[in-house]
């Protein structure tokens, strides 16, 4: 039986509520909904453009405690306040997947978000 690890760290921002902010189960790695908190001060900056950063960087935190990387994300969900930041997103997905020809797939799609945010991320990732 496959035995679930909860992936964590000084950089990872945790939920409120009783659940890990990642899981990693045999060669499998999930996320749960990543926000736009600062990874260092756990705070959430009020402009979109921090935030978007902050959730792609708390991303690359969880992908390497888990001992992965981008190459091995093989999904991304990518929830946002209002469609229209969809600008501000795709820089951040190039640098992180720069190859087209190689990057994971990804569905972006509006969200009713928690108050004051404005971007979430979920992936899964194959070791």
């Amino acid at each position: 039986m496959a035995s679930r690890q909860r992936i964590s760290g000084p950089r990872i921002p945790e939920h409120a509520n009783p659940f890990p902010a990642c899981v990693k189960i045999d060669n499998l790695v999930f996320s749960a909904a990543i926000g736009g908190d600062d990874p260092e001060t756990h705070e959430l900056p009020a402009d979109e453009a921090s935030q978007i950063e902050n959730a792609f960087a708390t991303m690359r935190n969880m992908l390497s405690a888990a001992g992965a990387s981008p190459a091995n994300v093989a999904k991304v969900s990518v929830y946002v306040k209002d469609r229209s930041i969809r600008p501000k997103v795709n820089p951040h997905w190039v640098a992180m997947f720069p190859d087209e020809d190689d990057c994971p797939v990804r569905h972006m799609s509006p969200s009713d978000m928690p108050p004051g945010r404005h971007i979430q991320l979920e992936f899964i990732a194959v070791l």
